[in-house]
Protein backbone atom coordinates (compact mmCIF):
# COMPACT_ATOMS: atom_id res chain seq x y z
CA UNK A 1 0.00 0.00 0.00
CA UNK A 2 2.70 2.52 0.75
CA UNK A 3 5.36 1.38 -1.66
CA UNK A 4 5.56 4.33 -3.26
CA UNK A 5 6.35 6.20 -0.16
CA UNK A 6 9.81 6.95 0.54
CA UNK A 7 11.43 5.33 3.56
CA UNK A 8 11.52 8.45 5.96
CA UNK A 9 8.13 8.86 5.50
CA UNK A 10 7.04 5.34 5.89
CA UNK A 11 9.45 5.32 9.14
CA UNK A 12 6.68 7.98 10.32
CA UNK A 13 3.77 5.49 10.14
CA UNK A 14 3.10 4.45 13.79
CA UNK A 15 0.60 1.83 15.00
CA UNK A 16 -1.75 2.01 17.80
CA UNK A 17 -2.52 -0.93 20.14
CA UNK A 18 -4.20 -3.59 17.66
CA UNK A 19 -8.16 -4.15 17.51
CA UNK A 20 -9.03 -7.91 17.54
CA UNK A 21 -10.29 -9.55 14.86
CA UNK A 22 -7.33 -8.13 12.57
CA UNK A 23 -8.33 -4.01 13.14
CA UNK A 24 -5.28 -1.85 12.87
CA UNK A 25 -5.10 1.71 13.25
CA UNK A 26 -1.95 3.61 11.60
CA UNK A 27 -0.82 6.66 12.53
CA UNK A 28 0.10 8.60 9.68
CA UNK A 29 2.31 11.77 9.36
CA UNK A 30 0.73 14.64 8.03
CA UNK A 31 1.05 15.01 4.67
CA UNK A 32 1.47 11.97 3.76
CA UNK A 33 -1.95 11.00 3.22
CA UNK A 34 -4.18 11.51 0.24
CA UNK A 35 -7.73 11.80 -0.76
CA UNK A 36 -7.45 8.35 -3.45
CA UNK A 37 -5.33 6.49 -0.72
CA UNK A 38 -8.49 5.63 0.84
CA UNK A 39 -10.12 3.76 -1.87
CA UNK A 40 -6.71 2.09 -2.37
CA UNK A 41 -6.42 0.53 1.11
CA UNK A 42 -9.75 -0.97 0.87
CA UNK A 43 -8.93 -2.15 -2.13
CA UNK A 44 -5.66 -3.47 -1.37
CA UNK A 45 -6.96 -5.24 2.00
CA UNK A 46 -10.43 -6.36 0.68
CA UNK A 47 -11.27 -4.84 3.67
CA UNK A 48 -13.56 -1.16 4.99
CA UNK A 49 -11.40 1.17 6.05
CA UNK A 50 -11.41 4.53 7.33
CA UNK A 51 -9.30 7.34 8.15
CA UNK A 52 -9.58 10.26 10.23
CA UNK A 53 -7.32 13.45 8.73
CA UNK A 54 -6.37 15.22 12.01
CA UNK A 55 -5.25 18.76 12.22
CA UNK A 56 -3.13 19.90 15.19
CA UNK A 57 -5.05 17.36 17.66
CA UNK A 58 -8.03 19.70 17.61
CA UNK A 59 -10.00 19.11 14.54
CA UNK A 60 -10.13 15.99 12.07
CA UNK A 61 -12.83 14.92 9.06
CA UNK A 62 -13.21 11.41 9.17
CA UNK A 63 -14.04 9.37 5.86
CA UNK A 64 -14.62 5.99 5.45
CA UNK A 65 -15.36 3.56 2.21
CA UNK A 66 -17.02 0.01 2.36
CA UNK A 67 -15.97 -2.49 -0.05
CA UNK A 68 -19.32 -1.53 -1.31
CA UNK A 69 -18.16 1.68 -2.78
CA UNK A 70 -20.12 3.52 -0.19
CA UNK A 71 -18.39 5.94 1.89
CA UNK A 72 -19.17 8.30 4.70
CA UNK A 73 -17.49 11.79 6.05
CA UNK A 74 -17.75 13.74 9.64
CA UNK A 75 -15.80 16.52 11.48
CA UNK A 76 -15.02 15.20 14.52
CA UNK A 77 -15.24 18.91 16.89
CA UNK A 78 -17.70 20.56 14.42
CA UNK A 79 -17.39 23.83 16.53
CA UNK A 80 -13.34 23.80 15.79
CA UNK A 81 -13.81 22.83 12.52
CA UNK A 82 -16.46 25.49 11.80
CA UNK A 83 -13.29 28.40 12.63
CA UNK A 84 -10.86 26.03 10.39
CA UNK A 85 -12.90 26.04 7.36
CA UNK A 86 -14.27 29.81 7.30
CA UNK A 87 -11.99 31.07 4.60
CA UNK A 88 -10.63 34.53 5.48
CA UNK A 89 -11.25 37.47 2.85
CA UNK A 90 -9.60 37.54 -0.79
CA UNK A 91 -8.39 40.73 -0.60
CA UNK A 92 -6.33 40.24 3.28
CA UNK A 93 -3.37 38.66 3.57
CA UNK A 94 -2.76 38.66 7.47
CA UNK A 95 -6.10 36.69 8.57
CA UNK A 96 -5.00 37.46 11.88
CA UNK A 97 -6.39 40.98 11.13
CA UNK A 98 -9.73 38.76 10.50
CA UNK A 99 -10.14 36.85 13.52
CA UNK A 100 -12.41 37.90 15.89
CA UNK A 101 -14.11 40.60 13.97
CA UNK A 102 -18.20 40.65 14.38
CA UNK A 103 -17.37 39.43 10.14
CA UNK A 104 -15.91 36.60 11.24
CA UNK A 105 -17.50 34.93 14.01
CA UNK A 106 -21.09 35.35 11.95
CA UNK A 107 -18.92 33.40 9.38
CA UNK A 108 -18.19 30.91 11.85
CA UNK A 109 -21.75 30.59 12.66
CA UNK A 110 -23.07 29.97 9.23
CA UNK A 111 -20.26 27.52 9.12
CA UNK A 112 -21.28 26.25 12.05
CA UNK A 113 -24.44 25.66 11.53
CA UNK A 114 -23.56 23.65 8.33
CA UNK A 115 -22.00 21.48 10.36
CA UNK A 116 -24.26 20.83 12.75
CA UNK A 117 -27.14 20.35 10.19
CA UNK A 118 -24.45 17.42 8.72
CA UNK A 119 -24.08 15.39 11.89
CA UNK A 120 -27.23 13.14 11.97
CA UNK A 121 -25.42 12.10 7.87
CA UNK A 122 -21.99 11.63 8.80
CA UNK A 123 -23.59 9.83 12.02
CA UNK A 124 -25.86 7.63 10.18
CA UNK A 125 -23.41 6.84 7.68
CA UNK A 126 -20.81 5.81 10.42
CA UNK A 127 -23.11 3.10 11.30
CA UNK A 128 -24.07 1.87 8.11
CA UNK A 129 -20.20 1.81 7.39
CA UNK A 130 -19.59 -0.44 10.51
CA UNK A 131 -22.58 -2.79 9.91
CA UNK A 132 -20.81 -3.37 6.27
CA UNK A 133 -17.73 -4.19 8.14
CA UNK A 134 -19.51 -6.46 9.52
CA UNK A 135 -19.43 -4.91 13.01
CA UNK A 136 -23.06 -5.63 15.41
CA UNK A 137 -23.44 -1.90 15.98
CA UNK A 138 -25.45 -1.28 18.85
CA UNK A 139 -25.00 2.13 19.94
CA UNK A 140 -27.82 4.45 19.14
CA UNK A 141 -27.73 7.25 16.56
CA UNK A 142 -28.13 9.59 19.10
CA UNK A 143 -24.70 8.16 20.58
CA UNK A 144 -22.67 8.91 17.19
CA UNK A 145 -24.46 12.23 17.24
CA UNK A 146 -23.07 13.29 20.14
CA UNK A 147 -19.83 11.98 19.79
CA UNK A 148 -19.17 13.68 17.20
CA UNK A 149 -20.07 17.13 18.77
CA UNK A 150 -17.85 16.05 21.23
CA UNK A 151 -15.62 18.97 22.57
CA UNK A 152 -12.64 16.55 23.85
CA UNK A 153 -9.26 17.66 24.61
CA UNK A 154 -7.79 15.38 21.65
CA UNK A 155 -9.30 14.75 18.47
CA UNK A 156 -7.40 11.40 18.38
CA UNK A 157 -9.36 10.03 21.76
CA UNK A 158 -12.23 11.58 19.59
CA UNK A 159 -11.33 9.19 17.01
CA UNK A 160 -10.68 6.10 19.03
CA UNK A 161 -14.18 6.50 20.91
CA UNK A 162 -15.98 6.81 17.80
CA UNK A 163 -14.66 3.50 16.74
CA UNK A 164 -15.65 1.99 20.11
CA UNK A 165 -18.88 3.45 20.12
CA UNK A 166 -19.44 2.17 16.62
CA UNK A 167 -18.83 -1.99 18.17
CA UNK A 168 -15.77 -1.87 16.78
CA UNK A 169 -13.51 -4.80 19.31
CA UNK A 170 -11.88 -2.66 21.78
CA UNK A 171 -7.87 -1.64 21.24
CA UNK A 172 -5.78 -4.11 23.75
CA UNK A 173 -2.20 -3.74 24.43
CA UNK A 174 0.58 -6.14 23.01
CA UNK A 175 2.23 -8.13 25.02
CA UNK A 176 5.87 -7.82 25.54
CA UNK A 177 6.87 -10.63 23.88
CA UNK A 178 5.08 -9.67 20.35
Amino acid sequence: MFDSVGRELKDTVHAWWPRPGGWQTLEVRHGLWRDGHLSALVGWTGAPACVADVHDGDVALVAGLGTDGRSWRAWLKPDVAAAFLTPGPEDQDDTSLWEGTAEFEEAVKRKRAELEAEIPVGAEGAIRWAAAAGIPVTAPRSRIEKLLRSRETFVEDVFSMLLDELGFPRAVQPSPES
